[in-house]
Formats: C-alpha cells, structure tokens, sequence
C-alpha cells in the first residue's frame, strides 16, 4: 500500500559514510534567545551568536533555525562592530536529509548493498548501480513523496526489484543538510570574534490561553486560575529562553507565511512551578512578560500559569431564546417579512449561563487573554464534575464575562404565533406571539426572554403582558420570575410598517 512520505521520515534502510562528507564548522551557535509568540501562529526570534570573522568576505553558517523560519524577515547586526560588519548575501538551506530525497542524488550512481551469507552470517557486499527509488514526489508537493513499490537496481548486468541487502550510500551528497540553517556572506572590516545580533519571524510557535473555574455550592463565587498553552512546532529547541506573549489581533498578512507551516503532534507537559507573568502595554495589544527564563523544546506543548483568583462573586441566569438564531438568515428578507409561515419556530430549550466581571474590586483585573474556559463544581460526595465550557475573547480589565454553559434541564420554553394579520396592502403587519416558559425546578427561578423583530426594520411593540426592554434594534428582552413547578407567560402584539 503507499503511503505519503515526508522529509522528517527517518533514514530506516540506509548507512552512508559521514567521514567523506563535506568539511566545515558551523559558526554561528546560538548564545542566548529571547521569544515574542503571538497567537496567530507567529513568533519573533532575537538571538545573540558568536561568529569568528575574517577581514574582507567571509562565509558564514547559521545553525539550528526554526524550519518554519520566514527567510525573507531575517535583521542582523554584530553588536561588536555595527557599523564594519554587514551580509551581503543570504541563503536559506532546508534540503533536509531523508530517504527519498538521498536515493534521487543516487540514482544511475554506483551503491553498495550488503548482504548475508546463509549459515554464516558474514556480510559481504555487492557493487550494483541505482535505477529506481521507490518513491514518486507529490506533484504540488515539494518534500512529499509516494511509495512505489521498491528500489530498483543493476547488478551483475542484471535488473533487480527490491534487492536483498543493506543499501549502502558512499558519502553524503552536497546540498544535504541535516537540520534547517543559513549561509550568509559577510563583509567585515576587521577579523576577529564578533558577537551578533540575529532576529527573524517564525511560524510554529504559538500560544492559547486556557481557563479553569470552579463553582461553589450555591453557584454565587467561584475560583478561577488561567494557564497559557505553548507549543512549539518550529523544527528547533530553544533551551533558556526569555519568553514574552503578545495578546490581540495582530494584523498579518496570511499567504506571507504559508508556505513555512508544518504538521504538529504535540503531547502536552505541564510546568511544575507556579510562575508569575508580568502584564505591560504593546502598542494597542497586551504584552505578558514570564519572570523567569523557561525552556521549550520542539515537538512538546508546555502550560505555565498565567493568572488566578479567589473568591469572585459570579450570578447563574437563565435565558430562553425561543427562535435562537434563525432569524438572522431571514432578517430584513422581503420574500420573508409578509410571510405568516415563517417565525413559528419553537426552540424548548432554555440557556443557562454564568457570568461575573474582571475587576480588581473582585478579586481579578488583568486583562484576559481569548480562549477556552471549562467550568466545575463539586458534587454532593465533593468531587468535582465537568458542567460546561465556552470559549472567550480577548476581555479588558472591568468588564463583563458571560460563559454559556448548556442548557437547563428543568426548564422548558415554547413559543407560538398566536395570530397574523396584513393591512394597507401589504405595507403594515402585525403578529401576536405567545411565550411560555416551565420551572420544573425546586427553587424559583429568574429567566430572560429574548425575541427578535426580524420582518423589517421599523417595528412597534402595540400591546404586551409583561414589562419589556428593547436591547438593539433586533433584540427584545422581557425579564420572568417563575416559581418552584410553576410557569411564565408573555404575550405581545408587534406592528411592522414599510413603504
């Protein structure tokens, strides 16, 4: 069966000699790091290297960069000499060593394969020339290959499919590197050791924000601690980094960084300690500065604590939304709006949501960054249970966090259109709804109707059997207290009118 082949595959059948490959030292080793990970699967790099310089135009390696690295983003500077020291010319080198990519240089090239003899088992080999990989490039693709069915190969003047033995390549080819890196040419007024400045945007490195809540007894407080989730699928480790978050809609433009994105499989590791982020201002975004330098290794996801918080006062609320959101597609529609048929949706089930402020007064106020927050409370036996989640956006200090949790169980609405009437031509309608809404709970309970004018924009509420409050113009709120197995109706009358 074929399979797709990628350039991470490891060399599974093959040896070559490493003692014959192309000489060199690589320059250029990384002496410190600092990270800026955004959350949009971007992250600027700024390291310090020591490069050793010859006067005039020398050639320079830069190990050990992120596979995912934006080569056209890249800023040098030699903090020694800033002003003697310039590139002149740069070369991203990502032909990666893998199977499929070290038998193309090899084919119609003499190859050894090593064999067995039987009873013996001393190896021997056999000279034999290269026909065939076994692998197909994806077309679009240029590091995906596609088994074939084998490598094909001359030996003793004869062809053989999938010939016994050890492949043995001489050497590694030229134009093969093991890990991604740079080439730079380097023009230099004087020699000598130089350390250097190198930053350059990356993808694969992100960073989500995550949130625990636990509910008390009676629903009205709750404890809250938020982690930041960091995974690093660059193709590198940073070891003894600076770390700092960038919160807030970045604009980035999308097809810059494409083509550098890779396939991540992460498991996740929590940090044993607890450490502290330091949250500053970026322009019009947050910026949190972790106190401590961390390392984040390639291929690992990593959780660090971002904020906690006791005791913040919280409120349950209920709300029934008997149309939900239907009437978004048919809203200011004309082949809708006179149409009697439509808007007799009856949705039973009623929301329940908890919601409480980010303020300092109670007990919280630093800013929070988007993402997921799973809500527990404790049973009867004081095991805590899962009870819902809700995904948040990017929330400032003082205000409001409402996290829809599920749907009440106990708590039922039904809505119907009890009447439908057409005047003036056409021009003028008016609809009767009927709302009704169940407590089959033991305790009263508070529930939030909402209705949407949505045949036209210029409507009247002409007659209602409860208090109401207009929230926008789409939205109607009509507030309820039910009783313990009791229930709660609102009726109204809406006149719509157009020209």
């Amino acid at each position: 069966m074929n399979r797709v082949f990628f350039a991470a595959a490891a060399l599974a059948f093959l040896s070559f000699d490493l003692s014959s490959a192309q000489p060199g030292r690589a320059d250029g080793e990384r002496t410190s790091v600092d990270l800026t990970i955004y959350n949009q699967n971007l992250s600027l790099i700024r390291e310090e290297r020591a490069f050793a310089l010859r006067k005039g135009t020398s050639s320079v390696v830069v190990p050990d960069v992120p596979a995912t690295i934006d080569g056209t983003s890249v800023h040098f500077l030699s903090l020694t000499d800033p002003e003697g020291v310039r590139v002149i010319e740069q070369n991203y080198q990502f032909d990666l060593v893998n199977q499929a990519r070290l038998l193309e240089r090899y084919v119609g090239r003499e190859v050894e394969f090593v064999r067995t003899e039987p009873g013996t088992n001393r190896e021997y080999s056999v000279p034999g020339k290269l026909l065939s990989t076994g692998y197909a490039q994806q077309p679009g693709y240029a590091y995906a290959y596609a088994g074939t069915g084998g490598i094909i190969a001359e030996i003793n003047g004869k062809v053989e499919i999938g010939p016994a033995g050890r492949l043995v390549l001489p050497a590694l080819p030229e134009g093969l590197v093991l890990k991604p890196r740079l080439q730079w040419t380097v023009e230099s007024d004087r020699e000598g050791n130089h350390r250097s400045e190198v930053s350059y945007l990356a993808g694969g490195l992100s960073w989500s924000a995550d949130y625990v809540v636990l509910l008390d007894r009676d629903d009205a407080r709750l404890d809250l601690t938020g982690w930041v989730t960091l995974t690093n699928g660059s193709g590198t480790t940073f070891k003894n980094a600076g770390l700092k978050l960038v919160a807030g809609d970045v604009n980035v433009v999308q097809n810059q960084l494409a083509g550098m994105m890779k396939a991540q499989r992460t498991e996740a590791a929590a940090d044993a300690a607890a450490p502290q982020f330091r949250q500053t201002n970026l322009f019009e975004y947050k910026l949190y500065t972790l106190q401590r330098r961390a390392d984040l290794a390639d291929n690992e996801t990593k959780q660090i604590e971002l904020t906690s918080a006791r005791d913040v006062a919280a409120k349950k609320s209920f709300i029934y939304d008997g149309l939900g959101d239907e009437w978004r597609s048919w809203y200011n529609n004309y082949s809708y709006r006179a149409q009697g048929s439509f808007g007799q949706q009856s949705n039973p089930r009623v929301g329940v949501f908890v919601t409480f402020r980010n303020s300092e007064s109670g007990n919280m106020g630093m800013p929070l960054p988007k993402g997921k927050v799973r809500v527990y409370k404790r049973d009867d036996d004081g095991r805590e249970q899962f009870i819902g989640e809700d995904q948040i956006d990017h929330t400032p200090k003082d205000e409001e966090v409402r996290l829809y949790l599920g749907n009440a169980f106990d708590i039922v609405g039904e809505r119907v259109q009890k009447d439908f009437k057409m005047y003036a031509g056409g021009r003028v309608v008016e609809e009767t709804i009927e709302v009704r809404v169940r407590n089959h709970k033991d305790a009263a309970a508070d529930v939030q109707v909402y209705e949407h004018p949505w045949r036209w924009t210029q409507w009247e509420i002409t007659g209602a059997s409860a208090g109401w409050s207009k929230v926008d113009q789409g939205t109607i709120r009509f507030p309820l207290h039910i009783e313990r197995d009791g229930e709660g109706t609102v009726k109204y009358t809406i006149r719509y009118s157009w020209q």
